[in-house]
């Protein structure tokens, strides 16, 4: 683990072991909200540096060292460092490997996909997001499911409203989905955000309805994060206990953007 400067303040799972221990409303006040925003500019642009390192030879461990030092120059803390145990200021995830990949010394190769996941935390909030990098020249399957699941996450994003069931997002990422065969993982999900890395709300990406019935309301902030497969969704995790990949081994992709709720739609929280 990379050293981060006592100044930093860090987030409250650092002070104790188990998970998250914070109990806050999904629902923000705008200074939160303007607090969330700035967090998730900085993992924004962290996220457009990670990308651009992307590059046949290049290590995830070298990317990740560099988002690292992007965010604490920021005067932000890498969310994922020490979370749970996780030893890395970001996730890296190749190929087959749907989320939670730890960088390593493994060369990124010509042909991979790569999915970067940063998060960052200032101010005592936390800002999400992640997106897909191919590296040199990516085969036009595995390009068109990139292109595919950035825009499921944008339908996703478009479908929110306050009123709307949560259930929606996943019927209309879903509906997309099927319409290129591609699976949609299950067992992992969006989620609120915030004062808490992950809150206890659940927002699926599949056709969940009569679940997550629950109505979106103003001012609610959570992340929306699609995982598309080229087979199946079933899926393994590595001995690391982190990384989870796909069991057939076929490729998959993720975005995601953290947004809060407005009276007309959804504003992006994680831009640059």
């Amino acid at each position: 683990m990379l050293p981060v400067p006592p100044s930093i303040s860090r987030p409250e799972y650092m002070f104790h072991d188990g998970p998250e221990v914070v109990t806050t409303s999904d629902v923000k006040s705008p200074e939160t909200v303007k607090r969330i925003r700035e967090a998730g500019r900085i993992a924004a642009e962290a996220l457009e540096l990670a990308g651009s390192l992307v590059q046949p030879g290049t290590t995830t461990d070298e990317i990740d060292r560099a988002v690292h030092r992007f965010i604490v120059d920021a005067g932000a803390y890498p969310s994922c460092l020490g979370y749970m145990g996780f030893p890395k200021a970001c996730c890296t995830s190749i190929n087959e490997v749907i989320c939670h990949g730890i960088p390593d010394d493994r060369p990124l190769e010509e042909g991979d996909i790569v999915n970067i996941d940063i998060t960052a935390y200032k101010d005592g909030v936390h800002g999400d997001t992640c997106a897909m990098f191919g590296v040199g020249i990516v085969d036009a399957e595995s390009a068109l499911l990139m292109e595919r699941t950035q825009t499921a996450m944008m339908r996703g994003i478009k479908a929110v409203k306050p009123g709307r069931p949560f259930n929606v997002i996943g019927r209309v990422i879903s509906a997309y989905a099927k319409r290129f065969g591609y699976g949609v993982v299950r067992d992992y999900t969006g989620h609120g955000v915030g004062e808490a890395f992950h809150s206890g709300l659940i927002v699926p990406h599949y056709d969940s309805a009569p679940l997550y019935s629950d109505l979106m309301e103003e001012g609610m902030v959570f992340t929306i994060e699609p995982m598309l497969t080229l087979g199946t969704v079933d899926w393994d995790q590595w001995d690391d206990g982190w990384t989870v990949s796909t069991k057939d081994k076929g490729r998959t992709a993720q975005y995601e953007h953290t947004i809060v709720v407005r009276e007309d739609g959804a504003e992006i929280l994680t831009l640059p």
